[in-house]
């Protein structure tokens, strides 16, 4: 148990902390949900009714559709881009251990098995990380919009106006104001970064040069 613990640690405190805040925005929102429908003579729901309206799910998906577009084109960009002296960057001089092909590697025994596969199999796999990211995005994308169309569609039924579907959702301003808002703020961080790593330092941190490194060294 210590052993799996130690060697999954950073994943097991990753996927915590999610299960922590995501519970405490879900009771958050459920409290702050039934004090507005209070404050509009509606009578409350309950908590797991909450979860399934569109208030929740368009808040969480909304969030997550931004984290996920974030990550997927990091991983393109960093394929192709440099950045000289950042933590986050492949060193423009060195050649990448794909860039040389896969060699004698393939035939190894803890090869994963679409590498010594080879063909379309491989070629998957070789962009199957930003595929997932990508995707996951999508799916994201999707709830969000989805989510968003039930909450506004509730918020225009109130006020006496016509509900919206979720294409029509998707033509209105305020789904990609949702969209924008969140988006801008995940690339600004990432962009934070890759230029603060140049010249900033954590000791240990796998996302960090070593402390002693000069500010020119590219990668980790």
């Amino acid at each position: 148990m210590r052993r799996l613990l130690r060697d999954n640690g950073l994943s097991i405190a990753m996927f915590g902390l999610f299960f922590v805040f995501v519970s405490a925005q879900s009771t958050m929102g459920f409290l702050d949900y039934n004090s507005t429908e209070k404050e509009q003579g509606q009578p409350p729901v309950g908590y797991i009714q909450y979860l399934g309206s569109g208030d929740f799910v368009e808040a969480v998906f909304e969030n997550w559709e931004s984290e996920f577009l974030q990550m997927g084109l990091y991983v393109l960009l960093t394929a192709v881009l440099f950045q000289r002296g950042s933590a986050e960057s492949k060193d423009p001089e060195a050649q990448h251990p794909d860039e040389a092909g896969y060699g004698e590697d393939m035939g190894g025994a803890d090869v994963p098995w679409p590498v010594s596969k080879g063909g379309w199999t491989l070629k998957f796999y070789e962009n199957s990380l930003s595929i997932a990211l990508l995707a996951l995005f999508v799916f994201s994308f999707v709830l969000h919009a989805v989510g968003g169309a039930s909450a506004y569609s509730q918020e225009q039924l109130e006020h006496g106006g016509p509900p919206v579907s979720v294409l029509g959702y998707l033509a209105t301003p305020r789904f990609w104001f949702e969209s924008f808002q969140n988006w801008q703020s995940e690339f600004l961080a990432i962009g934070a970064m890759i230029v603060l790593s140049i010249y900033l330092r954590q000791r240990s941190s796998s996302q960090s040069k070593p402390v002693a490194s000069p500010h020119g060294k590219t990668g980790g």
